[in-house]
């Protein structure tokens, strides 16, 4: 059975990108990077909804060899394309992306078939498609990357109204301000 994650990047005050959309909250460097491989590395699917497929299906046509990129965005790019993609998205037509499916409404009861019947680790990325994941109940590790800066409004994190007491399972500090921090339900 795999676990569902949730992994975001963002501000110290809670909020995935500022109210004019931009994420840089001065994080990713080479170390935050590496790390990031590490979490992503056990993830067989990644559920995304459009706007953050957009972001990341960059990484499809990345260079996966060459002095085009290092060595780690290299690996985020190998790691990336081997994993399957679901899209929600009512929008969408079609993927430019490898091992992509299109689905129109999140389902949690098929999420949770998907959980049941994978054997590897499931990521999901977005704070708008994750806080349906969250509100259901479905979420099993939450990895979250602050970066040293505040937002001070914008997407937030976490869906409001959801009381859900977690506990730390990991945590990482950077030497660029950053810090990880995972928890769990409890």
């Amino acid at each position: 059975m795999g676990r569902l994650i949730y992994s975001t990047m963002g501000s110290l005050d809670g909020y995935s990108a500022r109210p004019d959309g931009t994420f840089d909250f001065g994080l990713i460097d080479e170390e935050v990077h590496r790390h990031v491989n590490e979490t992503a590395r056990p993830i067989g699917t990644h559920l995304l909804g459009r706007r953050m497929y957009d972001v990341m299906s960059y990484w499809e046509t990345a260079p996966v060899s060459g002095d085009e990129a290092s060595a780690y965005e290299l690996d985020f790019a190998r790691i990336w394309q081997a994993a399957d993609k679901v899209v929600y998205s009512r929008t969408l037509k079609d993927v430019a992306t490898e091992r992509t499916r299109i689905e129109h409404d999140f389902d949690p009861a098929a999420v949770a078939r998907l959980k049941d019947e994978s054997d590897r680790d499931l990521g999901i990325g977005g704070p708008t498609l994750a806080a349906l994941a969250i509100r259901a109940g479905l979420v099993d590790e939450f990895q979250l990357y602050l970066g040293p800066a505040l937002a001070g409004g914008g997407l937030p994190f976490f869906p409001p109204g959801v009381d859900l007491p977690l506990r730390l399972v990991d945590e990482q500090r950077f030497g660029n301000g950053g810090v990880y921090l995972a928890y769990a339900p409890r």
